[in-house]
């Protein structure tokens, strides 16, 4: 009936489907991703990944490569809001240090185009044993029993492929065929605005003033749009807002109109430029989230579950996790370690967290359209905070005692609570500095400054009876790892000894205190409770 059977369809390769096919396959998960367009991407679209997402391409062995492929900005750090860049600025947004970050986080903020992304993640995709296939189509998809049946079209050939899958994620984007076809609706504002980006070359190092810019909005009676650096010397794109409503048409967009644009949004009305191209198709920036993550066996992710403004770098990263906490649930399900409701906590997880970011980019982008920063400071969550610091209100974890529902907290002093991310502190392993973040990837951590033997012993039992690894990690003088600070029982508000289950995405699923009647059983409840196990 099939002419392909595997564990999980991805449909869409941008950064969010090319990244699950990378997690899935670290979790040991065959997959098949297709891909209408012939391949990745040729614009530099994305430009920054956040260090949390950091994190997740380091647990997966990505990181060096992915700072290899760095971009020409990579070392620039302003991003402002101008009438013209030759101008004084408007605002100067805030952005978190190298250092302050080093203190949540092993490691730091890339900036990375797309177009240069991509290709690193299809090929280790691929080199992983994912069955990535460019220029096909999804035509159709239809659950029945115990999966999901796609009809697929090489757009090559013309050939109809019928593939079976047990699993769907639909990363296919803002205009989301899969979320179309399961019906999935979406709120929130909707377009904000309709964009032509053209590229050209100029000498605007008197307009820079020495400004290492990122991005440059501006926003005055002849341009509203975003300048950004390219090569970080010459080349640059400039994306401009347009107005259908006021008769504006992508075609207006001639090559002598985007000379008049640049000039205005430079500030230099004799500015020497060389337009590279016109013509390009339009875009729009819109604001929404789907009204559900998951239906049946599909789960949407990426920008088919939510788009926001480019303001921030939030978009691509938020992607990336969603990719991330799916990948590791799908991977235990499919494994026959996690019962099939575990799928029901992504949703739970990652529908709260996108609404709110969507939100935060909103607000940046308030300021790009003309606000004051005040006018928005109430409700402005800092971009640390927002990048390390949202935690899950509900979902595959045990809420204690102290459980709070709030989504966000400051990362400085986390609270170590069910939900939240479990915090970076530096250890001594064998003489060398290491991170704990880089125990989570694979496996259940459960940390402890105690005696071990205890929970080593309470391990077993659950490696026994479900199958489900937790590596049993001692901190301190007597540990395995040594603690040269003197904070980790500090940072994991373990002063009174217990225990903190870390999942494999690095989230805490269950706080355990000092002197439990049956530490065994207790964990044994716990991990059957995070992986919806009877």
């Amino acid at each position: 009936m099939y002419d392909e059977e595997v564990p999980v369809l991805i449909v869409g390769g941008g950064l969010t489907g090319l990244s699950a096919a990378v997690f899935l396959a670290w979790h040991g998960q065959r997959a098949m991703l297709v891909e209408r367009h012939a391949d990745t991407s040729a614009h530099p679209k994305a430009r920054a990944i956040n260090p949390r997402t950091m994190e997740l391409y380091r647990a997966v062995d990505m990181e060096e490569v992915v700072r290899a492929g760095q971009s020409p900005i990579s070392g620039n750090t302003d991003l402002v809001h101008v009438h013209t860049l030759a101008g004084e600025e408007r605002v100067r947004m805030p952005n978190a240090s190298p250092e302050d970050i080093s203190r949540i986080s092993a490691t730091q903020w890339t900036f990375i185009d797309q177009n240069q992304l991509e290709p690193i993640l299809r090929k280790r995709a691929v080199a992983a044993g994912t069955d990535v296939r460019f220029h096909h189509r999804l035509d159709a998809l239809e659950e029945s029993g115990d999966g999901v049946t796609a009809v697929i079209t090489d757009l090559g050939t013309g050939d109809a492929l019928r593939v079976r899958a047990k699993y769907v994620i639909a990363a296919d984007g803002s205009k989301s065929s899969v979320r179309e076809l399961l019906g999935i609706g979406h709120h929130g504002r909707g377009t904000i605005t309709n964009l032509i980006s053209f590229f050209f070359h100029a000498d605007l190092t008197d307009a820079l003033r020495g400004r290492k810019i990122v991005a440059a909005y501006v926003n005055n009676p002849e341009v509203r749009g975003t300048l950004i650096p390219v090569d970080n010397e010459k080349r640059w794109v400039l994306n401009v807002s347009y107005f259908p409503d006021r008769g504006d048409k992508p075609e207006d967009f001639t090559e002598e109109r985007c000379l008049e644009l640049v000039r205005a949004a430079v500030g230099v009305p004799d500015l020497p430029v060389d337009i590279e191209a016109a013509g390009t198709p339009s875009w729009d920036i819109s604001a929404k989230v789907a009204d559900r993550f998951k239906q049946g066996r599909v789960f949407v992710a990426g920008d088919a579950a939510h788009v926001m403004p480019p303001t921030g770098a939030f978009g691509a990263s938020t992607g990336i996790q969603d990719a991330y906490n799916l990948a590791w649930k799908l991977a235990y399900v499919l494994s026959g370690r996690a019962a099939p409701a575990l799928l029901d906590s992504y949703e739970q997880e990652r529908l709260p967290v996108a609404r709110e970011t969507v939100r935060q980019a909103g607000l940046r982008f308030a300021v790009r359209e003309g606000k004051q920063l005040a006018d928005v400071a109430a409700d402005l969550v800092d971009e640390t905070v927002m990048t390390f610091g949202y935690r899950y209100p509900a979902g595959a974890f045990v809420p204690g005692a102290d459980f709070d529902p709030a989504l966000l907290e400051d990362p400085t002093a986390p609270s170590v609570r069910a939900g939240a991310r479990a915090p970076h502190v530096l250890v001594d392993d064998e003489g060398v500095a290491m991170s704990v973040i880089d125990l989570f990837g694979a496996e259940f951590v459960l940390f402890t400054t105690d005696d071990a033997t205890e929970w080593q012993r309470a391990a077993a039992g659950v490696a026994v009876g479900t199958g489900v690894s937790v590596r049993v990690v001692q901190v301190g003088e007597d540990g395995a790892f040594g603690d040269p600070s003197g904070g980790f029982a500090d940072r994991y508000r373990l002063i009174d000894g217990g225990a903190v289950l870390v999942r494999p995405d690095g989230v805490v699923a269950w706080r355990a205190t000092a002197g439990l009647p049956d530490p065994a059983a207790e964990l044994d409840n716990a991990v059957h409770t995070v992986l919806a196990l009877d």
